[in-house]
């Protein structure tokens, strides 16, 4: 594995610096009809995939969590 010198990996940190700020600018300048488009395409891409059958069982779990939480703390 090649090393960074410092300079390097100055460099590196400041593109990516210069990447954040323009993803930044990039979604303020996006318009809510934009943004809203790709959220509901997103939304809808959900069925091409499979359902993972560990999920519920992740989601009953982190309920039963929950449920023990609000017990302890008398919510």
């Amino acid at each position: 594995m090649a090393l960074f010198t410092p300079a390097q990996a100055h460099a590196y940190r400041d593109r990516w610096a210069a990447v954040e700020e323009f993803e930044r600018n990039e979604l303020r300048n996006t318009s809510m009809e934009t943004k809203l488009s790709q959220l509901s395409a997103l939304m809808a891409s959900r069925d091409l995939f499979a359902a993972d059958p560990e999920r519920e069982k992740g989601v009953v779990e982190v309920r039963e969590r929950w449920a023990q939480l609000r017990k302890a703390l008398n919510v």
